[in-house]
């Protein structure tokens, strides 16, 4: 069957896609932004890149018309203030485009809403799912809760609080009852109920087998890693310090934090598991989705990562607007230095950033990664997702991967730090010599300012990340 999914370079997408071409089926990968979407080579003859953007009907007009199915994972609750009536749009532009098209059944993932009142974040979803079930195909909607896997928003951000504080004082939501579900299980619904008439035009709770509240859910991460933690549930705390206190603890954005908190105040709990029996799932406990994404995480085996979205930084733009570095009205700083071992060397870059640090005055950047928090910024504490793999569209701690090429030796990173201006940093071996730059557009009087105040600590810093790569 030839199907079209959509949010491919997602934390979700890029998931399902080896799952669904296993099953045999023909994907059409839709892309906004074709130099993010980066699929192992073993899935290329399986698979079809379509560029599109859902906001932009005309773009649309592309989508195959012998399409079978399709897959609607499309998500901005942190890209933009107004994302309510974006993602509204959004899906009265994809059920119009599908008009024209053969498609049978279209599968939506949604979150679980079994309250009256709901969230922005919750009733945004709940809206998308009405539009697209006014469709002329048959609809399924998959509603979870809390998704438990290496590299999802919510696993991170458990792992970043119990990880990081012995104790906690916690606003009084974390009482609140919800039904984490595995990833892989979350897979498993989705590929198991398309083209499944059980499942046609109606709508599923799906989660695991424990109902428990956020409070139990850190308490059982600590458990599982050895940890012993306390958490002291205060009422005082409002939905905006709640919303400061899990920013400035996790690496997720403001934006983010805020959406995840007013969500959380909601109990998310399955009204019934019917779908299991339907599609002959057995979904796995809480510990057990944790022993997996442990498992995953430790080897090295992390196939997607919400950090790598562009919500994580709270930024919304296309790679190709940024590859090209400009040079009119710029301050650059460029280093060269021969090298003694071309493949180390490059070997070196492809590890930078995350856990090994920058080579060089790594306090230094973590200071600037401390100052970018407290402005707003995405800080250090998105590390990256992989310790030696580099794909373009990665974050790598506060800065994100305009362009990557190991063979060629060339690595083109893009600040999304709080700045006055625009900042590049680029790593190129060429020869047996290394050449590093950082070039920085500045806006206005401020950037300016901003380059000359800095200017001290760059002569340090990348003088002896130079070093440190060379050497």
């Amino acid at each position: 069957m030839k199907i079209l999914l959509t949010g491919s370079t997602g934390y979700i997408g890029k998931r399902l896609i080896p799952v669904l071409v296993e099953a045999g089926h023909e994907v059409i990968c839709c892309v906004r932004d074709p130099k993010r979407f980066n699929p192992p080579e073993s899935l290329s003859k399986s698979i079809t890149v379509l560029q599109l953007d859902l906001l932009d009907q005309a773009s649309l007009e592309h989508i195959p018309k012998d399409i079978d199915g399709a897959y609607y994972l499309v998500h901005s609750m942190s890209s933009d203030g107004d994302y309510k009536s974006l993602e509204e749009i959004s899906a009265q532009n994809f059920r119009s485009a599908l008009k024209n098209t053969n498609v049978n059944h279209v599968v939506y993932l949604s979150g679980i809403v079994n309250e009256t009142e709901l969230s922005k974040h919750l009733s945004s979803r709940k809206n998308v799912e009405i539009e697209l079930a006014k469709g002329d195909y048959n609809f399924t909607a998959l509603r979870a809760g809390i998704i438990i896997g290496s590299g999802s928003a919510s696993f991170e951000i458990i792992r970043d609080l119990v990880e990081k504080l012995p104790i906690m004082i916690t606003p009084k939501w974390l009482n609140t009852k919800c039904q984490p579900i595995g990833i892989s299980d979350v897979l498993a619904f989705l590929s198991r109920s398309m083209f499944t008439p059980e499942t046609f035009n109606q709508n599923f709770d799906i989660g695991g087998p424990d109902v428990l509240t956020y409070k139990e859910m850190l308490l059982n991460f600590g458990k599982a890693r050895n940890l012993k933690r306390k958490i002291i549930t205060v009422p005082v705390m409002t939905p905006k310090l709640s919303s400061y206190w899990l920013y400035f603890v996790t690496s997720t954005s403001y934006k983010l934090a805020a959406s995840l908190v007013n969500s959380m105040k909601i109990e998310v709990v399955c009204r019934d598991n019917r779908i299991n029996n339907i599609l002959g799932i057995t979904p796995l406990s809480y510990n057990e989705s944790l022993k997996r994404a442990f498992t995953k995480i430790e080897n090295n085996e992390i196939l997607s990562s919400w950090k790598d979205a562009y919500s994580s930084s709270g930024l919304n733009f296309n790679i190709s607007e940024f590859i090209q570095v400009p040079s009119f009205g710029c301050f650059k700083d460029s280093r060269t230095k021969p090298i003694k071992n071309r493949e180390e060397t490059i070997d070196k870059i492809w590890a930078i950033g995350g856990t090994t640090g920058w080579y060089y005055g790594t306090w230094l950047w973590k200071i600037r990664g401390y100052m970018d928090k407290l402005f707003g910024g995405v800080g250090l504490r998105r590390g990256r997702t992989n310790p030696s793999t580099i794909n373009v569209g990665d974050s790598i701690d506060f800065w994100r991967v305009l362009y990557a090429d190991k063979t060629e030796g060339r690595l083109l990173l893009f600040a999304e730090m709080k700045l006055p201006g625009e900042a590049w940093l680029e790593f190129k071996v060429v020869n047996d010599k290394l050449t590093q730059t950082a070039t920085f557009r500045p806006l206005g009087l401020a950037g300016r300012l901003y380059w000359y105040a800095v200017l001290p600590f760059h002569g340090f810093i990348f003088k002896g990340m130079l070093k440190a790569l060379a050497k």
